[in-house]
């Protein structure tokens, strides 16, 4: 699977949505209240994992599949809610990395890491 493959994916869930008769219920709101419980659903299982723990948990192959479930959830809404809004997935990621670069040049953070402010941005 490779990044040509979104509008594949989209198209895929889509039709999955169009046969359940599910389109009704796709709209911006509702697709990102899912969102946000599929990712919230993703943080519930690293939710009391010390930092160490959270390094390993793919090792274990049950919490494994609930990661990469959830992860595909949080994907699939994503993907929904970009077609019914209209925005190119890639193309936002690609131009939002290009204003971080921008906004967090090398030579100010590469030594000092991030400020306390930047891990805590809202944008």
């Amino acid at each position: 699977m490779t990044e040509l493959d979104v509008r594949a994916l989209q198209r895929r869930l889509a039709e999955f949505a169009a046969a359940r008769n599910w389109r009704p219920y796709h709209t911006p709101k509702n697709l990102a209240v899912a969102l946000t419980v599929e990712a919230a659903e993703l943080v519930e299982i690293f939710q009391w994992l010390t930092p160490e723990e959270s390094a390993r948990v793919m090792d274990d192959p049950r919490k494994a599949h609930r990661v990469a479930d959830e992860v595909a959830d949080v994907l699939a809404y994503l993907l929904q809610f970009c077609e019914v809004v209209g925005i190119d997935v890639l193309r936002a990621l690609s131009e939002k990395i290009d204003r971080n670069e921008l906004r967090f040049p090398l030579a100010e953070r590469a030594s000092d890491g991030p400020s306390e402010q930047d891990r805590h941005s809202t944008e």
